[in-house]
């Protein structure tokens, strides 16, 4: 009785509680003893403010907007926006009335009984709790929030703790997350593990011996500074952080789908470790990759930059649309934007408005239109591309440039030069072969290069002739006595310009050769009558016009010696020199409109849109309509994702997850900020303080007291932070594909220290190039570039590195926000299996032998892996392995020649069997946990 009378009285009390407004109170009843409070709470309701991010926009998110969203909106009624929430649905009424929740039908529909009527639709139903939220929040008005992630950056105060822990602000704001959750610091690191902590960090290698010692012999207090300076101006530092931008830039040497033939894009890869070594600002770094050509004079680099967009993949399959292929890079290039600089998955916007985040189907377009422009079509040749020529052919360039300037005032000359320079350099813009229609006895040979069969023509239609006084012709054949004549308006038209194809021997040999037009004013079409009487095959093709270009005038030939300069510009745009695809803007008649694709469908083209941001984001009317807009756009003061999103990337690379852990979406389903006052004042120091500097960014995280945190673990820190999500103890992540090699190659002796230049091929299993209709070969490199660093690696989309896919590297057709980490026995066959590593385990092994007595060569072979002498029992091991593995080799001497190599000699050590013994020791060393560790 007197346990019932208890609980009576607990329940009145609460009752009267809640008739005075305790909200908690109310809402422990409702989920405790399932009373409903909602009479009372019309009488009496909360004065507890519902926030919309945190209380209504997961239950949308996760129970309606499935259903009542931007892809769906059953019954005319849609959660995607406010003005979407309140306007009326089919039944011609609002869903919503604002302060009035029980007028309100989509409360009415929370409630019904009925299944047929109740919300969500056939689901489970909103629990009572959500229900009073949702009430709730009508009756306070209805107010809608912009996602965290979409407000405004500002830098949040610096907490104040009761502890002399911290060494900078980071700290502050993760000892007072820790202090949350009842969590504590952990003591620092042994030296050893922060100096391999930190080389591994920040330039991507293990340090040397030597290096250890002297930091653990520096007794200073800026001894910790001192290595991370060093490690910041080595050139290596460049080299580490490409390898995460290159993820994210879908670099690759090759073009990808069925072909997927090499490209030479390597300068690209050379620009990013140059700009990360050079600390370039990263506003900068940004307007160079996706505006550099639209900077005023871009240098070559700033073209190079803009290499970043044409990283996506070129489909040189023959019968391929070639529009096709170009919309479906741009569509890659929308998405890798937003998502690369904003955190945004745009890619959801393509076919219809984003599920969870504002943004509306047709702002995928406005986006799209900042890239539409461009004069790449998915061409073989990759057009536009800048030409890079040797020294001796620039010595030529500039004696054409010395001549016009002798014949031409001051101003003409610098005009007429830099006409000059980009036509030799870049040339646009060209008219490509798949531009021509009403092809008649004439065909697309391969689905790319027009061939034209005797009395044959094709028409380019509509071209401006204003001004033009020469055509420059990319032409191949191997036929004599051909004629091409170029007629106007009609079929028997008027020849404006004729020419015989030099016999190039080939087909698929093109030479480069300028026509001279009959002066035309105005717009024209234009028929290439292909005509050969000789042909006793009429479908033999006159010659193959791989493009075409319309040139006001190539060189003034009534100038003295101005044949001999036109030979000489001609000789250099024919000669075979290595180029970069980069990006080019169309002007005049090239330039495209843009419009929303129906449904995501290329081919049903709906309204024209105009190059713009989403309305979600900040202003873009002060800014250009073309991607250098865009470009300064995302680095304005006014963006608050572009800060946020970086240093949450440059997070990860240290700690091993993000302060957001979804690195790659920001949205509302993205997975909410760790520590986002800690997020908010490293963007704005990044941005504003350190003016955009990525190497004082990285600075302060690392000179942080919660960088400089054993990793050792305990079992309150795993009950309470299993993930390490508070970062309570220093970070435990496995390297990554590129570090795991290169630290094997670096303590092997191995390494080359060569940088920069074109990609090369590393040993790699037999039979992995085996793609169809393809002739590439996987040559191993010589004289060391078979142990150059991994970011040097070729990479063919088909068929990447094999040893650094095992480890979760990407194949980059894509953009990776993030790789994904596993744990498979595969990657334990490649490190003890793997021709690289084998190679490494010798060189590691020759190393160990150096030392007297096989005791210190097992404590060299540790220590210069691990910086730290091996324990008893470690040791034990080693020992037993070394004189088991010494046992096989010396019972199957043929066996030995397979671990040491063919070439292998004594030279020095005691024997062969030895050396073979020493390396299946060395191979084990390299696989020990702590050594693919970083910790």
């Amino acid at each position: 009785m007197k346990k019932i009378f208890l609980s009576f009285i607990g329940l009145l009390l609460i009752v009267v509680l809640a008739l005075f407004n305790f909200s908690e109170v109310r809402n422990y009843a409702n989920a405790t003893f399932g009373l409903d409070f909602s009479p009372i709470n019309a009488i009496f309701p909360s004065s507890q403010e519902i926030d919309f991010n945190a209380d209504i926009r997961p239950i949308f998110n996760t129970k309606c907007i499935a259903c009542h969203g931007g892809v769906k909106e059953s019954g005319g009624f849609s959660l995607f926006s406010r003005e979407d929430a309140l306007r009326k649905t089919k039944s011609g009424k609002s869903a919503i009335i604002v302060g009035k929740p029980d007028e309100s039908e989509m409360v009415k529909r929370l409630l019904a009984k009925d299944p047929e009527e109740r919300m969500p639709y056939h689901a489970e139903p909103l629990s009572k709790e959500e229900v009073e939220k949702i009430r709730q929040w009508i009756r306070q008005g209805a107010k809608w929030k912009d996602h965290w992630a979409y407000l405004p950056l500002e830098k949040p105060e610096i907490p104040k703790i009761d502890t002399a822990w911290g060494k900078n602000p980071i700290d502050n704001f993760v000892f007072e997350k820790q202090k949350e959750h009842g969590l504590s610091p952990s003591p620092p690191a042994d030296r050893a593990t922060l100096i391999r902590r930190l080389s591994l960090d920040l330039i991507g290698l293990p340090p040397t011996l030597e290096e250890v010692a002297d930091f653990q012999n520096d007794k200073s207090e800026k001894a910790h500074e001192k290595v991370v300076d060093r490690l910041l101006a080595s050139p290596h530092f460049g080299e580490r952080w490409a390898a995460m931008w290159l993820d994210l830039a879908r670099y690759a040497d090759s073009k990808g789908y069925e072909k997927d033939t090499p490209r030479q894009i390597w300068r690209f890869r050379d620009y990013v470790i140059q700009s990360f070594n050079e600390d370039k600002p990263f506003d900068q770094f940004t307007i160079e990759q996706l505006a550099g050509d639209l900077l005023p004079e871009p240098t070559e680099n700033q073209l190079i930059a803009t290499a970043y967009h044409r990283n996506t993949t070129n489909n040189d399959e023959g019968g391929t649309d070639d529009e096709e292929f170009r919309t479906t890079a741009l569509i890659d290039r929308v998405s890798n934007t937003w998502e690369v600089w904003q955190g945004i998955t745009m890619g959801c916007v393509q076919c219809h408005s984003h599920p969870y985040d504002p943004f509306r189907h047709e702002e995928f377009y406005t986006s799209l239109a900042f890239f539409n422009n461009t004069r790449d079509e998915d061409i073989p040749a990759e057009y536009p591309i800048y030409q890079h020529f040797k020294p001796e052919e620039e010595a030529k360039i500039l004696k054409i440039k010395n001549w016009i300037a002798t014949q031409l005032t001051e101003s003409e000359a610098k005009q007429k030069s830099k006409e000059i320079d980009y036509l030799l350099r870049i040339g646009e813009p060209k008219i490509h072969a798949h531009s021509f229609d009403t092809l008649t006895n004439a065909a697309m040979v391969d689905g790319k290069i027009l061939g034209g069969g005797h009395l044959g023509f094709a028409r380019l239609k509509n071209i401006d002739l204003s001004g033009k006084k020469e055509l420059l012709l990319a032409c191949g054949t191997n036929q004599d006595k051909g004629l091409v004549e170029i007629r106007k308006d009609r079929l028997d038209g008027e020849v404006v310009a004729s020419f015989v194809p030099e016999n190039t021997k080939s087909w698929w040999s093109m030479k480069k050769f300028a026509v001279k037009l009959k002066p035309t004013e105005g717009k024209h079409d234009l028929y290439f009558v292909f005509k050969n009487p000789t042909f006793e095959n009429p479908q033999d093709y006159v010659c193959l016009i791989e493009w075409v270009l319309f040139l006001d005038n190539l060189i003034d030939e009534s100038k003295p010696d101005a044949s001999k300069i036109k030979q000489e510009i001609l000789a250099l745009l024919n000669t075979k020199s290595e180029n970069t695809p980069i990006m080019q803007e169309n002007q005049g008649d090239f330039r495209r409109k843009t419009q929303v694709f129906i449904r995501g469908n290329w081919l049903v083209k709906g309204q024209e849109v105009q190059p713009k941001t989403p309305k979600a984001l900040p202003k873009f009317e002060n800014y250009a309509p073309n991607r250098l807009g865009l470009a300064k756009w995302l680095v304005s003061q006014e963006n608050p994702l572009t800060a946020r999103v970086m240093v949450n990337r440059f997070w990860e690379q240290i700690f091993g997850t993000g302060i957001v852990e979804t690195l790659e979406d920001f949205g509302s389903q993205g997975i909410k900020p760790t520590n986002q006052k800690l997020l908010d004042w490293l963007a704005v120091q990044f941005r504003d303080e350190y003016k955009w500097s990525v190497k004082k960014l990285l600075k302060t995280i690392v000179l942080s007291a919660t960088y400089q945190q054993s990793s050792k673990s305990n079992k309150n820190l795993i009950e309470k932070d299993p993930d390490n999500r508070y970062l309570a103890r220093g970070a435990r992540v496995r390297l990554s594909a590129e570090q795991i090699r290169d630290q094997a190659l670096a303590v092997s002796g191995l390494l080359s220290k060569k940088m920069y230049g074109q990609s090369v091929m590393p040993p790699q299993p037999e039979g992995v190039w085996q793609v169809v209709y393809s002739g590439e070969k996987w040559e191993t490199s010589k004289d060391g570039d078979a142990w150059r660093r991994g970011i040097y690696t070729f990479w063919r989309r088909s068929v990447p590195y094999p040893s650094m896919m095992t480890f979760d590297a990407s194949a980059r057709e894509v953009c990776v926000s993030r790789r994904i980490r596993t744990n498979t026995p595969l990657q334990a066959l490649v490190t003890l299996n793997d021709t690289v590593y084998i190679a490494a385990a010798r060189g590691l092994a020759k190393q160990m032998l150096q030392e007297q007595g096989l005791e210190n060569q097992l404590k060299k072979g540790y220590e210069l892996l691990v910086f730290k002498k091996p324990t008893a029992q470690t040791l034990k091991v080693l020992h037993e392995l070394y004189e088991k593995s010494l046992k096989y080799y010396q019972a199957k001497p043929d066996e030995v020649k397979k671990i040491v190599g063919k070439d292998a000699k004594p030279s020095g050590l005691k024997n062969l069997t030895a050396l073979a013994a020493t390396t299946v020791t060395a191979n084990v060393l390299l696989n020990l946990d702590e050594v693919i560790m970083k910790e």
